[in-house]
């Protein structure tokens, strides 16, 4: 993408935006955000200050935009009128959220809400910017003689190093800073059937850099009722990993699918990479892998479902097991996941509900994104057990309670 690419197409094809534009203010976008130096006020001392407004924009196509409410983000002290009191119709209060390195000299400190009285909300963003900047303003315009159309229109091309399309989910929800735990992970899916395409899904559209995932299978009919997303009947009896790397190409960078089995013998695969999720269903599999990631130091989860029907419903447990170097072995040790395949191995029930292999890739995500901070964690946990019948949870914190 050229310079300054992004910026055309958004004041191309929003008519507010470009009458921003065209009105003389000093517009930029941020990765979600709409942004408008250069917005003179006057200070508590009456001295005259410079700030910016900051918006949210919520992509309707990637490139049409709308406006999220009729709030807004300040980069200043508070305004205040010419009596040299703050301006009282501003809510709203102090706040901060994280914009890009290249909008760094932005630093967001308060949050501003007028709503208009007769609409209670605005026609676009060109009235809602209208009506913030007389608010905030006007004194200052009134007594100074300066004016916010300075036409500094900032054409800074932020690249995403991760997404594709405008990653305003993250903007809209404020929780831009709660994603640096995320930001140097390399992380590994093994094995990409019922859970593991769950967890694959969930993975991509997490702020994560590089996904590698593995998987030697084909896709077949039975896959896509365990499957996220809309089935193409050309994806039948191709390989798995190609079938989902095609599905995410055009969300996201930084992905890798392999259409390869993972054996102790595989860890040129493994370099760089910070986290591993275990998604495979054969003890044999299971214990060349755990013995691979334990030697490299990797931490790891491992997930693994034991549904059974006999008389009725369908019955049983789902399992979550995070594994961390130090104590992986030991706690492999406690067998709490098949690493062998047993005699009766060829008999065994082999039950896989959509909707069950999604919560147990949820909680495997959820578990992972408390490593790095993400959600909250008020207790560590390192084997988790989901009970279909009462939909109960059991936690287990340390080795010694196995």
């Amino acid at each position: 993408m050229g310079c300054g690419s992004v910026f055309q197409k958004l004041v191309s094809r929003n008519p507010d935006l470009a009458r921003l534009v065209e009105r003389g203010y000093a517009v930029a976008f941020d990765q979600g955000h709409l942004i408008v130096r250069d917005i003179p006020y006057l200070d508590s001392a009456g001295n005259l200050q410079s700030g910016a407004i900051v918006s949210k924009l919520v992509a309707v196509d990637g490139e049409v935009m709308k406006q999220q409410d009729h709030q807004i983000y300040f980069a200043g002290s508070h305004p205040h009128n010419l009596k040299g009191q703050p301006i009282s119709n501003l809510g709203g209060g102090l706040t901060s959220i994280t914009l890009s390195a290249e909008h760094s000299d932005v630093v967001v400190q308060r949050s501003f809400s007028n709503k208009p009285k007769n609409t209670g909300k605005f026609t676009d963003h060109f009235a809602k910017i209208e009506s913030y900047v007389a608010i905030i303003s006007g004194p200052a315009i009134e007594t100074r003689g300066v004016t916010p159309y300075t036409y500094r229109a900032d054409k800074t091309e932020v690249a995403d190093p991760i997404f594709k399309l405008q990653d305003t989910l993250t903007s809209r929800a404020g929780i831009a800073e709660l994603n640096a735990g995320l930001a140097n992970e390399k992380i590994a899916i093994i094995g990409l059937g019922g859970t593991g395409a769950f967890l694959l899904d969930y993975a991509v559209k997490a702020r994560i850099p590089e996904i590698v995932g593995f998987d030697g299978d084909d896709f077949h009919v039975h896959n896509a009722y365990r499957s996220p997303g809309k089935l193409d009947e050309e994806e039948l009896g191709r390989k798995k990993a190609d079938v989902y790397q095609a599905r995410y190409e055009p969300f996201r960078h930084g992905l890798t699918l392999k259409a390869t089995y993972i054996t102790n013998d595989s860890a040129d695969e493994f370099k760089g990479v910070t986290f591993a999720f275990v998604c495979v269903d054969k003890g044999s599999a299971r214990n060349e892998i755990f013995d691979l990631l334990i030697g490299l130091g990797i931490p790891f989860i491992d997930v693994g479902m034991g549904l059974k029907r006999k008389d009725g419903p369908i019955s049983g447990m789902m399992r979550t097991t995070y594994f961390q170097p130090g104590t992986a072995s030991d706690l492999k040790a406690k067998g709490l996941a098949e690493t062998a395949d047993g005699a009766d191995n060829l008999y065994r029930d082999n039950i896989q509900i959509g909707e069950l292999n999604a919560l147990n890739a949820c909680i495997a995500m959820i578990r992972y994104k408390q490593l790095r901070e993400f959600y909250r964690s008020d207790e560590e946990s390192l084997n988790s057990l989901f009970e279909v019948a009462d939909l109960s949870v059991i936690n287990v914190r340390s080795i010694d309670d196995l």
